[in-house]
């Protein structure tokens, strides 16, 4: 694709307003709406939980990767992760991470800016025995974020796949959850001619305090 090309690729969206009186009293009480309206298209997106973590490494160099919400509540946003790797001891070094949520599809986009704190072990443990047994062993096997050949994190895979034949996996001390305690979320709606609508919660004395920002 050319310049010229990509300089021609735009759309128009839907003409619907966000206003601020349809705003809930609280950003995770409206995550969880749009979430729920997300899930009500079916088939519209591959991972509908997907979102982008962003950290930045004590040189300040930012980096960003897609990874899976797990859950969410008045405390924040949760993912699940190796801590030895790079966006791991990011996070917990610097205390900070953003995340975005790219919902295209209904022409919305959900940006979280909050401190970085661990999940408890027993959240962790929980978590951890839901999720599939090849998972399970894949979270031993990978040294995240670190250089390795295919068949050297195979090797290993099927090493601690006999290591760990009936019985159940546990949960290694280097890989749990890092909760993402939001200090802003803003709601980004697409609106006609560039002038979308950006409704952002920022906490402030304790208290949510609900803003619109120029688009």
């Amino acid at each position: 694709m050319t310049k010229a090309d990509l300089s021609k690729l735009r759309r128009a969206y839907a003409d619907v307003p966000l206003l601020e009186l349809q705003m809930a009293s609280n950003p995770l009480e409206q995550f969880a709406r749009w979430f729920d309206d997300v899930l009500a298209v079916p088939d519209a997106i591959l991972e509908p939980n997907a979102m982008v973590l962003s950290t930045v490494s004590s040189e300040g160099q930012p980096s960003s990767r897609t990874v899976l919400l797990k859950g969410f509540d008045e405390r924040g946003f949760v993912l699940h992760t190796n801590y030895t790797s790079r966006k791991g001891q990011e996070a917990l070094a610097t205390g900070k991470a953003s995340l975005v949520f790219p919902w295209h599809h209904i022409e919305r986009q959900v940006t979280v800016v909050g401190a970085v704190k661990k999940v408890s072990d027993a959240e962790s443990v929980e978590y951890f025995a839901q999720r599939p047994r090849g998972s399970q062993i894949a979270a031993w096997a990978s040294h995240q974020s670190q250089v390795v050949e295919r068949s050297e994190l195979e090797r290993r895979w099927a090493e601690l796949e006999e290591r760990f034949a009936g019985i159940d996996v546990p949960r290694p001390d280097f890989w749990g959850g890092l909760r993402v305690v939001p200090v802003s979320v803003e709601f980004w709606h697409g609106r006609n001619d560039r002038l979308h609508d950006r409704l952002r919660y920022r906490l402030f004395d304790g208290s949510w305090v609900l803003e619109r920002l120029s688009p």
